[in-house]
């Protein structure tokens, strides 16, 4: 008879915390808990629904921890449910930048108090809590407003002639995580790009509930070991809800057998409508929250030729089925719409200063900016010269595919050289030892010295947050901007500094562009685009500009679009979204 191994690998191991949505959050969330949203490249919005569901018309008074609170995610301040909101963004990022009605009424009201940091300050607290150290060092922070609001939690210290700023340990109560798969102990897997990370379940006091597309044994998990970016023995409950990440998409890339789906555009943007009004805002809870009483309704509620089409979409070709579907018209140049005219000397610059300043890395946010990047990339490439194209949320060394304008679009994934996430692309690729970056965004508002304002008007509006835009200002070797040109956008001074303007070099606006030049702190007029003769183009650009402009001596007569690039632009963003004249 032979005997028993005595070193067994168990098909499953640990304990079972298997469970239903429902049982996961009556049993680990309670009333004013704080909870950490997990931010990756997915985001964990089944349970964000259940959380609504069984917190419907009570005031739980939770503090809510994220990157970005965007999309459906608006509905936790609707709903109520919110005293606090820690994060990077807050608002509308599909498919540009902008502020969201739910998050201006909640701001308005008082009742919820707004802690805003940047894309990576963030992760950085979550990694100290998780290393249980009290602080982390970093560049980004120092001179903006937030340096002052956030003074409980950031110091700057200063060491010899340098400063740093330094950030303090943030520990969450919970983390809700969307996965993968994960075994029936939690160990669970995570693909890349990896965003802001699990730090924050890493932190949290109470672990993690995690949900994930299936529920796989630990023999299978082995399989995936360097994938799996929570283990087991940190996870309160595992709930199997395929699909779980929806609106938001999950890519499966090295995961045999499981097919990747994209974000839904379509229902993001319902969300968005929804929002003008509390009204419609109750009504599509009603419909998409509320009245699935569990997961599997709301599938049903989708669809299976939606949940067809969003996976299949996910396909990496997939681009060149879309841009058959109809003929791209709108490349003469005399009739391109001032955000075509800023997308392509935004490019145009950006070439200029990556050829003269040998920079090799190129990191751009949404919008119009990324366009130009875009843009500038493969007209680079085309003369031969090495640029690598970065995105916050984890990209290295992309190309970006047609057909679809915003920045994170699945289809870009494959073509990534390095798939990581942002406290690597960011604090190190960004702002390391080997920064050779010139960074492109955008401002909501922005004054003579670069000093850019995209977070607050105080009082009055909140607008987004940051995003990566303090950090990239704050350690990229240079930055160029670009902003449509009102007095309401061109300020003599911003009321309220997202990111100070010293690494901002170029200022690109749909009427022309500026330029610091010869070490000047403030920017100088340099060109204007041919929209009327040079007297009156002049008058109408010092007109929009809320600080006494400066104009170079013989103003340059900027070049309308060619029909390549307006044709490139097309190709980009065949609906036009960055591009309403």
């Amino acid at each position: 008879m032979p005997k028993s191994d005595p070193f067994p690998i168990p098909l499953d191991e640990g304990k079972n915390k298997v469970c239903s949505l429902r049982d996961a959050i009556k049993r680990n969330i309670r009333p004013g808990m704080s909870i950490h949203l997990c931010s990756t490249h997915t985001r964990s919005n089944a349970l964000i629904y259940e959380l609504v569901r069984q917190y419907h018309g009570k005031r739980p008074g939770f503090t809510i921890i994220t990157a970005g609170l965007i999309a459906n995610g608006v509905i936790l301040l609707h709903e109520g449910l919110v005293r606090r909101v820690i994060a990077s963004f807050i608002g509308d990022s599909y498919p540009s930048p902008g502020p969201n009605p739910v998050v201006q009424r909640a701001y308005l009201s008082g009742k919820v108090a707004f802690e805003n940091w940047s894309i990576l300050t963030l992760p950085l607290r979550l990694m100290a809590g998780a290393m249980g150290v009290p602080f982390m060092p970093t560049k980004s922070i120092v001179g903006s407003t937030m340096e002052k609001d956030n003074h409980d939690s950031f110091f700057v210290l200063k060491n010899g002639g340098e400063t740093t700023g330094m950030v303090r340990a943030l520990h969450p109560d919970i983390s809700l995580v969307h996965g993968v798969m994960a075994d029936r102990n939690g160990n669970t897997v995570i693909t890349p790009p990896y965003g802001i990370d699990i730090y924050g379940a890493m932190a949290s006091r109470e672990g993690a509930i995690v949900s994930v597309e299936k529920v796989v044994s630990t023999e299978e998990i082995r399989k995936y070991a360097h994938l799996v970016r929570i283990p087991g023995h940190i996870v309160r409950a595992v709930c199997p809800v395929p699909m779980g990440a929806h609106p938001s998409g999950l890519n499966g890339q090295g995961i045999h057998g499981f097919n990747s789906y994209c974000d839904d555009y379509d229902f993001v943007e319902d969300v968005r409508a929804a929002s003008i009004e509390p009204g419609r805002m109750d009504s599509w809870i009603k419909r998409w929250v509320l009245g699935p009483r569990i997961h599997e309704d709301y599938l049903r509620l989708l669809g299976p030729q939606r949940i067809l089409y969003l996976k299949g979409k996910a396909d990496p070709d997939s681009w060149k089925a879309e841009l058959l579907e109809g003929p791209l018209e709108g490349n003469d140049p005399l009739k391109a719409s001032p955000g075509e005219r800023m997308a392509v000397m935004g490019a145009r610059s950006l070439c200029k200063r990556i050829v003269q300043n040998g920079y090799k890395t190129l990191l751009a946010g949404i919008g119009v900016s990324n366009l130009s990047a875009w843009l500038a990339y493969y007209d680079l490439i085309s003369r031969g010269f090495d640029i690598e194209l970065m995105a916050e949320i984890g990209f290295y060394g992309y190309a970006p595919r047609p057909s679809d304008p915003f920045i994170f679009n699945f289809r870009n994934i494959p073509t990534c050289k390095m798939l990581t996430g942002t406290e690597t692309i960011m604090g190190i690729l960004m702002g390391g030892e080997f920064n050779q970056c010139i960074g492109a965004i955008g401002a909501g508002q922005i004054d003579q010295y670069g000093n850019i304002n995209s977070t607050l008007i105080p009082e009055k509006q909140y607008l987004t947050g940051s995003g990566g835009a303090n950090d990239i200002c704050s350690s990229a070797k240079e930055v160029l901007v670009t902003a449509i040109q009102t007095k309401g956008r061109f300020l003599r001074k911003v009321p309220y500094v997202t990111s100070t303007g010293k690494r901002v070099k170029t200022l690109v606006s749909d009427l022309g562009l500026f330029e610091k030049i010869s070490g000047s702190d403030t920017f100088i007029l340099k060109g204007y685009f041919p929209f009327a003769k040079e007297e009156e183009a002049l008058r109408e650009i010092k007109e929009r500009c809320g600080w006494p402009l400066k104009v170079v001596r013989r103003p340059e007569r900027l070049r309308l679009p060619t029909q390549d690039e307006l044709q490139k632009l097309k190709l980009f963003d065949p609906k036009g979204q960055f591009f309403e004249s």
